[in-house]
């Protein structure tokens, strides 16, 4: 029977790490990767049967590369510290193990909540994420965000999901698109120059196609509320693109 390596990166999530352990107590092992924690997440940690290293963090990329060296088994895998592995999935994984597996990775679609309500529309379902994977065929996409796995060779999907605990409160979600809308525009700030027309037209279609196109209308006033949001980071990006752009001298 092939074996699983499960694998977390974390850095002080006091308020997720234990579930999310929990959750995939039944790997053959667990590696967590955490960047320094302040917060109560190392005596959590020790509580369970699990291999920890601390790492300094420089980005979602190089923790995720460094996790993936310390498994001891071929197949992993990866949640972030806010996901589950959801019972169904854990039993879809096990039959797989189970079998002569015959492709290098499997994308997982993400059930994703906001605000304790699963939202079915704006893009955010199915969203497969490739998590579960044999790691010597795995790359990772070196980006500041949205890095992910890719996989050489055959993949197909699973039907089972992870559970995503994307959106607990409203002033977390706010920080963290502070935290992404500055990640992103570093990233695209050599990019096509951000005019006024820009900022003031490109949020509002993007408002409109999480909310009509994608049909957040169903999910009612949260997917009112994760399309508004969705466009106050596509408008902060712009700005600080701006902003970047005129401190370097491209205005």
């Amino acid at each position: 029977m092939n074996k699983v390596s499960g694998l977390i990166i974390c850095g002080n999530e006091e308020k997720n790490i234990e579930e999310c352990i929990r959750s995939i107590l039944w790997c053959d092992e667990i590696v967590v990767v955490d960047s320094f924690s302040s917060d109560g997440t190392l005596e959590i940690l020790k509580k369970y049967p699990l291999s920890i290293f601390q790492n300094e963090w420089n980005g979602f990329s190089k923790q995720r590369e460094f996790a993936i060296g310390k498994a001891e088994h071929d197949w992993v895998l990866s949640l972030d510290a806010d996901e589950r592995c959801s019972p169904e999935l854990e039993s879809e994984i096990r039959s797989i193990l189970k079998s002569n597996i015959t492709v290098n990775g499997f994308f997982i679609p993400r059930k994703s909540f906001f605000l304790g309500k699963w939202i079915k529309h704006c893009g955010w379902y199915p969203d497969h994420q490739m998590r579960f994977f044999n790691k010597g065929i795995v790359s990772i996409r070196d980006r500041l965000v949205h890095e992910g796995f890719k996989v050489t060779g055959a993949t197909c999907k699973l039907k089972s999901n992870i559970i995503h605990y994307a959106v607990r409160s409203v002033s977390e979600y706010t920080e963290k698109i502070n935290k992404y809308s500055a990640l992103s525009a570093m990233e695209k700030a050599g990019g096509k120059k951000i005019t006024m027309s820009y900022l003031f037209i490109k949020p509002f279609f993007e408002f409109k196609k999480k909310f009509i196109f994608q049909q957040g209308f169903r999910d009612g006033i949260y997917g009112l509320m994760v399309s508004y949001f969705h466009m106050m980071t596509k408008f902060l990006t712009y700005m600080k693109i701006r902003e970047i752009q005129n401190k370097s001298g491209d205005e």
